[in-house]
């Protein structure tokens, strides 16, 4: 090792380094960093490890069990619930408050246990690095732990070892390294000493990155940046980043300050009515708190996160790992999807594309010759590998006799074989490297003079590949006269060109059907890509998606956050991206309002997938990528993700269901409850008996999660919509107060009912109306071509048939019921006829359609709102 500079006690100054650090000379980073080429002692290493830290991550903040049923507590809805169940108990209703507070606890106790794995996950976070690397300390090369390197090491890496750090190239032989986790580049990226002007990290062809893997080869670097100085630290520090709500939570927490403040208007009112009446203020106010929890839909969490458990249930079998259970929502309510290329919408596995000529005209020669010198000349690169298996194995019918190996600094190889043409002379690289050898050309069965001109065709049909995403290399050879020996520099002249072996990484087969399938399902998908612009442009042609302007990472730079704004609605494809380039799509895209999906697999990926409002990686993702998703992908397929969003919006489409519910029976019979305590001499209904109701209705519901959904509700992304769900309301909660109100007429003119007679006759009306009118609002069409599931049908006739017994069993006493006359039963039976024939008339009005431009008008479902594509 030729270099050196002042080692002296000086403080390294690595400010502005870590950033751009492959622009300056080994010598001026030696200098910055107050180090010589000879690495460091242990003293100075220990002295700088305390200055710099661990070359390791910031964990992610985790959240303990405390922390995570407090954040559910403090949600509205559970806020309600809590402080009813408090004042019920504290004003002497122990069995009210506990119905209450037991619904609160299994609820945010599942839902807590459900999410536990996020965190875990997290924690599983690993670093894709070795555990330990070849450092010089003190003038020997010795095994150190990864963590102990610090800036100013000189570390030794090997084809196969995990870069443990970020450096600058000093010495290379035939060095490759697979960057495809950092860049998304699918090829090996040779490295060698020098220095790079340019700011791209994708062009630093003089520096190694962690987690990059080493090909072939050897180096010696330099450490410049360690831990989350790195690039590979920048991704993954973003996970310790706290996280913004998502859609669903988001949405939610709206949906509960929505009902908070019309359950608290409500009873104000009627609290404050019966008081001013003369009414008992203890009485008063514990109906007044049945109420706040018969217009509180309690059991809204634990249908939420049953439903969305079932969902994760379902999607696991569509190969969907889900850590967070609220993404499933999110997943359903996605409008873009961005996507990484390699690995997702490619094999990420290279290979033969084309064997031809130097004019284009296919040709077999070629890659069987490359493929006998890849198999005999012992190179393993993806490109040997792809001729090898593509080839039906010519290098049987050869012998070898001699050999050049590759070298990265010539670009090109040769090898000395003896086969069926007798003993020749085979080259393969860099077409501009073997050109430089050739002196004739292969034209069809005539060996001709490789001119200025047919070098100028051979150069543009290189081209022509070029702009077709393809990579080549060239092909040359030569008779062999004499005795065989190994091949030096001096015998690789005189050659004669052969042709090009032309290789792709190509699409998925199921790449185009699953774009097109989620174009169709209103899902708009962008490819965010390290790789180059022309092979971005080309694959994006493909697959399908219009690509004819491609933002490369230098034209992002140059836009502020305004202007990207604007770009990425018009842009689908954008390459030679950095991870925080990524990021910033992500969240100009969001700033628009619409819901970001992000699908990747590799560490420059992991700020992205934190960014979007719903993260995918896969199976054999890096640590970071599947620390930082939200679901896991068992197949890195685009398929998977399309039957994933069908499922999302399945899911979403049941808690829809439940809260619907609430909305037309809940707030119809509590507005009826409300104005019959301000006008009748008694309280239509008593506290416990409200409770009783309300339990049971929401029991009927907990088949919601294995219902059914209708094919319209899950063709368009659909998010909350309040406005929705109030109009909704509007419709058929006063439709509900209208046939309890013709129930208590009866019950006082006809009947002459007295107190329990009365609580009983409506209790009994109400939950036969609530209870059955599920199946009339579960669906936007005809309840008759559209059955429940069994489960459905069976949990709410069984809730029905229990409320219906209680006033006739020894329970009824218990809670204040008596048994009603026949007429009076025959009478009820009536009423409940009349209403269900009602809200099935009113339910189109209730459930308007929507129509989103460009598609066929479909239904949505009221309390969701079909959201437009960016």
């Amino acid at each position: 090792m030729a270099f050196s500079a002042t080692p002296g006690p000086a403080r390294p100054d690595t400010s502005g380094m870590e950033k751009a650090f492959w622009a300056l000379t080994v010598e001026e980073c030696l200098t910055k960093l107050a180090c010589s080429g000879q690495g460091l002692t242990s003293i100075e290493a220990e002295r700088r490890l305390a200055r710099f830290g661990l070359n390791a991550d910031r964990k992610a903040r985790h959240e303990t069990a405390v922390r995570a049923i407090m954040r559910r507590l403090l949600e509205p809805l559970s806020l309600i619930l809590f402080g009813a169940g408090l004042v019920s108990i504290s004003t002497g209703d122990g069995i009210g408050g506990a119905i209450i507070v037991t619904i609160l606890a299994i609820s945010i106790g599942l839902d807590t246990f459900q999410e536990g794995h996020a965190a875990q996950a997290a924690e599983a976070l690993r670093r894709s690095v070795a555990l330990k690397a070849e450092a010089r300390r003190d003038g020997a090369f010795q095994q150190v732990a990864v963590e102990q390197l610090v800036p100013g090491d000189v570390v030794r890496i090997r084809a196969g070892d995990i870069i443990p750090a970020d450096g600058l190239i000093v010495e290379s032989t035939a060095f490759t390294a697979a960057e495809a986790a950092l860049t998304g580049e699918p090829y090996p990226v040779e490295k060698s000493p020098g220095t790079i002007k340019s700011a791209d990290p994708a062009e630093a062809s003089n520096a190694v990155f962690r987690g990059a893997v080493a090909q072939t080869g050897e180096a010696v670097a330099l450490v410049v940046a360690t831990g989350r100085a790195t690039i590979f630290g920048e991704a993954a520090s973003s996970l310790g980043e706290p996280s913004s709500l998502s859609p669903f939570q988001r949405d939610l927490r709206e949906f509960g300050l929505v009902i908070a403040r019309l359950t608290l208007a409500l009873v104000v009112l009627v609290l404050a009515a019966r008081v001013m009446s003369g009414k008992s203020v203890l009485d008063s106010l514990l109906f007044a708190v049945a109420l706040a929890v018969g217009l509180t839909p309690e059991l809204l969490p634990m249908v939420t996160t049953v439903t969305l458990s079932r969902g994760a249930i379902r999607m696991a079998r569509r190969k969907v790992i889900v850590k967070r259970l609220a993404a499933i929502h999110d997943l359903g309510a996605m409008t873009v999807l961005c996507t990484d290329k390699t690995g997702t919408l490619t094999s990420a596995q290279i290979t033969l594309a084309r064997s031809i000529d130097t004019d284009g005209l296919q040709t077999a020669r070629p890659a069987n010759l490359a493929a006998v010198a890849a198999d005999l000349g012992g190179d393993r690169g993806s490109l040997d590998a792809a001729l090898i298996a593509t080839a039906e194995n010519p290098a049987k019918a050869w012998s070898l006799l001699g050999r050049r190996p590759f070298d990265y600094t010539r670009r090109l190889g040769s090898i000395l074989a003896e086969g069926p043409e007798g003993v020749m002379l085979i080259t393969k690289g860099a077409p501009e490297a073997v050109f430089a050898l050739c002196t004739h050309l292969q034209e069809g069965q005539q060996i001709v003079a490789f001119t200025a001109e047919r070098r100028a065709r051979a150069e543009q049909t290189l081209h022509m590949m070029a702009q077709d995403g393809l990579r080549s290399i060239a092909v040359a050879g030569r008779p062999w006269s004499g005795q065989g020996h190994e091949v030096t520099q001096e015998d690789e002249q005189g050659l004669t060109l052969e042709g090009f072996c032309v290789f792709a990484d190509p699409p998925k087969p199921t790449a185009g059907p699953a774009i097109a399938r989620l174009a169709q399902a209103g899902v708009r998908l962008k490819i965010l890509s390290g790789d180059d612009p022309v092979v971005v442009r080309r694959l994006a042609g493909l697959v399908g998606l219009q690509a004819q302007t491609v933002l490369s990472g230098g034209d992002i730079a140059k836009l502020d956050d305004q202007a990207l704004a604007v770009q990425v609605h018009t842009v689908d494809a954008f390459a030679r991206l950095t991870p925080d380039q990524k990021s910033r799509i992500v969240k100009a895209l969001r700033a628009s309002r619409a819901v970001v999906g992000y699908l990747g697999d590799g560490i420059n990926d992991a700020p992205a997938l934190k960014a979007a409002d719903i993260g995918l990686s896969v199976e054999g993702a890096t640590g970071v990528a599947q620390a930082a998703a939200d679901m896991i992908l068992l197949a890195s397929d685009l398929e998977v993700v399309a039957a994933g969003v069908e499922e999302g919006r399945r899911t979403f489409a049941n808690i829809l269901k439940y809260v619907r519910m609430g909305a037309s029976s809940n707030f119809g019979n509590m507005l009826s409850m409300a104005i019959a305590s301000m006008l009748l001499p008694f309280l239509p209904m008593l506290p416990t008996q409200i409770l009783l109701n309300n339990l049971l209705y929401d029991l009927s519901e907990i088949g919601i999660p294995f219902d059914g959904v209708r094919r319209e509700a899950i063709t368009v992304p659909q998010v909350w919509d309040m406005g929705g769900l109030v109009r909704f309301a509007a419709i058929m909660g006063p439709l509900s107060s209208l046939f309890d109100l013709l129930t208590f007429a009866m019950l006082l003119m006809v009947f002459h009912a007295g107190p329990d007679e009365f609580r009983t006759a409506w209790f009994l009306e109400s939950m036969a109306t609530q209870i059955l009118v599920i199946f009339l609002i579960r669906t936007g069409g005809r309840f008759w071509r559209d059955w429940p599931s069994p489960i459905l049908a069976l949990s709410s006739l069984a809730a029905l048939f229990t409320a219906l017994a209680i006033p006739f069993t020894p329970l009824g006493a218990w809670f204040g019921f008596v048994s009603p006359p026949p007429g009076l039963l025959l009478a009820t039976a009536g009423i409940v006829g009349f209403y269900l024939i009602g809200a099935e008339l009113l339910k189109p009005l209730a459930i308007r359609k929507l129509s989103k431009p460009g598609l066929p008008e479909r239904r949505a479902s009221a309390g969701a709102r079909t959201i437009q594509q960016p």
